[in-house]
Parts: structure tokens; sequence; C-alpha cells
């Protein structure tokens, strides 16, 4: 059965805030879904037809930082398959995928905060986005 999950953030009245709905289930590999990517040994993600790479790339991330976890729990496996990703275009940047897939993990499976934050940056007036201990995907490392 698929659940939603609202990722609001408010920010300044200048920068506006973040705001994305994911809606996903999940299930054991091998039922159903086709053109699976693995994510981490058992634990693989499932996306809807059309989704922007960019978005695909921040979804599996927010997984990737669950899936050991997860893989451990999980020794079957687990696949996890979006049904929808959406949001106003006006309160969106593709990170906001990942903080979505992290709340909709905690949510489904009572994992721990791995530290994935998004906090307005005024003197910018941009956003500024923490991964925990993680690198994110579009960082080289350095």
């Amino acid at each position: 059965m698929s659940s939603t999950v609202e990722y609001r953030l408010r920010g300044t009245r200048s920068q506006g805030g973040l705001a994305a709905d994911l809606t996903a289930e999940y299930r054991l590999p091998g039922t159903g879904a086709v053109g699976c990517l693995q994510i981490y040994r058992n634990v693989s993600l499932a996306l809807p037809k059309g989704t922007h790479w960019r978005d695909a790339a921040w979804l599996a991330f927010g997984l990737s930082v669950h899936s050991a976890d997860l893989s451990s729990a999980r020794p079957d496996g687990l696949l996890v398959e979006v049904a929808a990703l959406t949001f106003p275009l006006a309160h969106y940047r593709s990170e906001v995928a990942a903080l979505a897939m992290d709340a909709w993990l905690r949510n489904e499976f009572a994992l721990p905060d791995q530290g994935l934050r998004a906090a307005p940056d005024e003197e910018n007036g941009a956003w500024r986005f923490q991964w925990g201990g993680h690198s994110d995907p579009f960082s080289d490392g350095r």
C-alpha cells in the first residue's frame, strides 16, 4: 500500500520555501517493477516514467543514505517504488527529492536521522543543504 509524505520547509520572504510530495510503496524485489535501479546490495528503487534525471539522482541518494540499515533489516531485499513526486515549481529544487525520500523512509521504517537538512541562507538569499556524513551525488568528494 502506498503512502505519501509532504515535505515542507518555510523560508524567508525573499526566498520562499521548499515543498514536495512523495508517494511511494515498498515490497520484495522481483514483484512487478521493471527497470529498477540497484542502490545497495538488495535495495532497489523504481521510478515513474518521465522522472527527470536530477530528481532520480536525488531520490536514489535519499534512499542510499539508509540503504545499509534497510539491507540489514530486510535480508530478502527491498524495492522502493515511487509512484509520484509532485511539487510546486516556485518552491522546489531537485535536492528536495532527497529530503522527501529521507522523510518517507524514516516514516515507513522508523529509521534514525542521518542529518539530511535544508536551512535558509539569509545572507545569500538561497538554501544551504546538509547531508550528514554523506557527500551529495553531484560533488566530486573534495
